[in-house]
């Protein structure tokens, strides 16, 4: 093997070096793109935040209750969101109901429990699914005239009259009841109390949703989650 000439030494070492700073430079984007890749994995494994969670189509106990959006008697656009931070109870209602004249014609407990979750930072809101044409949906002056008769609020009370949101949270019957916690999770769906046991001098009186509504406030799990309705 012969020997390489002296002079031919540096000029090699040159081309070696440039081979190789070729080689790096090569090799860095492809690096880059790894750790971009890395990272938009890390971003995917990330648990999703419980305010980006998809709208439920459905009312479940136990998990984010549905929005909606909804105009009172007075003619206002009412969101359920308008309430973030708030305890929330939701009463279907139909004042031509039997059941609904029982709470509300004559007896004045059921607005005096309205008026405390008020007084308590809390809100009370009164939904009508009935269609036109059908029992329980009035004319804006008539409507205006029951309310005032009950000492019901028209600033409170929403009309659905196509039943989207009484589909969304299946409400089939008045009053059918829904409490809704300060973040937005329904703990409480069913009957308003035990009236109609009441009324048969079978039970001694049972407020379901003023009981939710104090395990709630006590940071506590609501007792009796589900009770079927009546009406």
């Amino acid at each position: 093997m012969r020997l390489m000439k002296w002079w031919l030494l540096p000029a090699v070492l040159v081309a070696l070096s440039g081979s190789f700073v070729l080689a790096q430079e090569a090799e860095k984007p492809t690096e880059k793109k790894a750790e971009e890749g890395a990272e938009e994995l890390k971003e995917e494994d990330k648990p999703a935040k419980p305010d980006e969670e998809a709208e439920p189509d459905k009312a479940t106990v136990g998990k984010k209750a549905p929005g909606f959006t909804l105009k009172n008697a007075d003619g206002k656009e009412i969101k359920l969101s308008d309430y973030a931070g708030k305890i929330v109870v939701i009463e279907w209602v139909n004042l031509d109901c039997p059941w609904c004249k029982k709470h509300y014609e004559g007896k004045d407990e059921l607005v005096k429990q309205q008026k405390k979750v008020r007084e308590d930072g809390g809100e009370w809101l009164l939904i009508c699914s009935s269609a036109s044409g059908k029992q329980g949906n009035f004319d804006a002056e008539t409507l205006k005239t029951r309310l005032q008769k009950v000492g019901l609020e028209g600033a409170t009370y929403l009309i659905d009259a196509d039943g989207t949101v009484g589909k969304k949270y299946e409400a089939k019957t008045t009053p059918h009841t829904f409490v809704i916690d300060k973040k937005g999770v329904l703990r409480y769906a069913g009957a308003l109390d035990n009236l109609p046991k009441q009324s048969r001098g079978k039970a001694e009186p049972v407020n379901y949703v003023a009981n939710a509504l104090e395990a709630i406030k006590a940071d506590k799990e609501v007792a009796e989650k589900e009770v079927k309705p009546y009406g």
